[in-house]
């Protein structure tokens, strides 16, 4: 900093940290100098060009959503309301094996067309994070390197394995996302871009993102009654890649699968005495992903969120599209393909007791093009904080604020991130934890949540209690490396 250079600092008075370790909240003053964190403790003094009462409300490490669909809605809308409103500062993008790099305009295949097809145009990790840059979104953006982009971008065919020399023209692409800053790789065998894939095909893959420090990320194969051996196959391929795993949005879907995460939970912690298994979670028992004919059993509510063909029957049910058509619900969602839909298909006890376990860390996996997609998009920190935490009790504010950031920035390896400490970035979230409140639901799913009252980022004033982004300091963060 030269002599000139402006300082900017802010004194947080009469505030209750609760500073994402997990540990009992406690009340304190907290100063910001430069975006970043410089002193926490009773009765600071220091001068200061702002300074704010807290009123006793809780201030916290910024949320990080570390499941989502955001890869072009940072670019697209760079103020990001949905989730700056929740209190986030941290997104994580490419989930599911669906990134936006790299990926060129070869014609779209689903699931890649969850994210705007328009935005196919990053042949490496590197351009992309030059657009975030260059975008200046409200709040932070780590990517991972998706499974079934590289497999578009590299295969003639999606419908088989790849070949040896399709898999190091895939490792090529790897090694440069790693070296542009990519967190690591996530995959969807679930999909159908990935589902020829085998361990096989994985396994030297997710090994050039370990060799690089990086973690791997999975919407495994299935998540009904075979689910065991879905766990097993990513686990094996994860250990024998000598990478850390996430499983991302465990669930126990389809009535015969009710209670069974007792089981998976189970067996995922007896697998972790081998290796890392983390997993992440969002607050709903109803799951979104395309509109598919596998997934429609005449029995699960089934909601409408998009459909190219009928865009009328948005937001009612399968099952009224159905009657009204006089058809089966099977072939009225064969004629609303291509589209989107919820699919209330988990239990409630089996939400509460994965949300509880101590890996499990909070994620939205909301889609943001669907035309009225999931309330998730707009309300999984708040409802967490609101519903599981105020209301049901079901976890206490310092354990749901660890799964929001300290512990999802420790195993996505976000560096300076995830809790209150000096020398950590000013990335804070200040909220009511007697009124917060997710208020999207599966009618109105895009309404504001209440309670958050303040956001910052990088030390900056970006969201207030009023609604407004005020500023937009995010950027693309890479992983961090260990230091010897």
């Amino acid at each position: 900093m030269t002599a000139s250079a402006k300082t900017e600092s802010t004194m947080f008075r009469n505030a209750w940290i609760v500073d994402g370790s997990g540990e009992p909240g406690f009340k304190a003053d907290l100063l910001l100098r430069d975006g970043t964190i410089i002193a926490v403790g009773e009765k600071l003094e220091a001068r200061v060009e702002h300074e704010r009462d807290c009123g006793g409300k809780v201030l916290c490490p910024g949320f990080i959503d570390v499941h989502t669909h955001d890869d072009a809605l940072v670019l697209t809308n760079p103020e990001m309301l949905p989730k700056i409103s929740q209190g986030v500062t941290t997104v994580v993008v490419g989930n599911c094996g669906i990134s936006l790099a790299p990926l060129t305009s070869k014609a779209p295949v689903a699931p890649l067309t969850l994210l705007c097809e328009s935005m196919y145009q990053f042949r490496s990790m590197a351009d992309y994070k030059a657009a975030i840059d260059k975008a200046r979104p409200s709040l932070n953006v780590a990517a991972l390197i998706g499974h079934s982009a590289l497999r578009h971008e590299v295969l003639a065919d999606w419908r088989r394995p790849a070949t040896e020399d399709e898999r190091e023209q895939m490792q090529s692409l790897i090694r440069e996302a790693m070296q542009a800053g990519a967190i690591g790789m996530s995959s969807g065998t679930f999909y159908q871009t990935a589902y020829a894939a085998d361990i096989l095909e994985l396994i030297p893959l997710v090994r050039e993102v370990a060799s690089a420090g990086g973690i791997y990320v999975t919407h495994m194969r299935t998540e009904m009654e075979e689910i065991l051996a879905a766990i097993d196959e990513v686990a094996l391929t994860a250990r024998h890649a000598g990478a850390p795993l996430v499983i991302s949005h465990h669930k126990c879907a389809g009535r015969l699968n009710w209670g069974r995460s007792r089981e998976t939970l189970a067996y995922i912690d007896q697998l972790h005495q081998q290796q890392s298994i983390h997993l992440d979670v969002y607050p709903y028992v109803a799951g979104s992903t395309m509109l598919r004919l596998d997934m429609i059993d005449e029995e699960t509510k089934v909601l409408i969120t998009s459909s190219e063909p009928h865009p009328e029957m948005v937001g009612k049910s399968l099952a009224s599209v159905a009657a009204a058509w006089q058809i089966s619900q099977r072939e009225a969602a064969q004629r609303l393909i291509p589209g989107g839909a919820c699919y209330f298909q988990m239990h409630e006890d089996d939400v509460v007791r994965i949300m509880q376990h101590p890996r499990a860390m909070i994620g939205s996996d909301g889609i943001p093009h669907d035309t009225k997609p999931h309330p998730r998009l707009w309300g999984t920190f708040p409802r967490a904080l609101g519903e599981y935490v105020r209301h049901r009790r079901a976890l206490s504010l310092e354990v749901a604020v660890h799964k929001m950031t300290g512990l999802s920035a420790n195993t996505f390896k976000l560096g300076n991130r995830g809790l209150i400490r000096p020398g950590m970035a000013g990335d804070l979230t200040i909220f009511d934890p007697d009124s917060i409140e997710d208020l999207a639901d599966f009618q109105e799913p895009t309404r504001v949540s209440k309670g958050i009252e303040a956001v910052y980022v990088a030390g900056e004033l970006t969201y207030d209690l009023h609604g407004r982004v005020l500023n937009r300091c995010g950027r693309f963060i890479a992983r961090s490396m260990p230091t010897n």
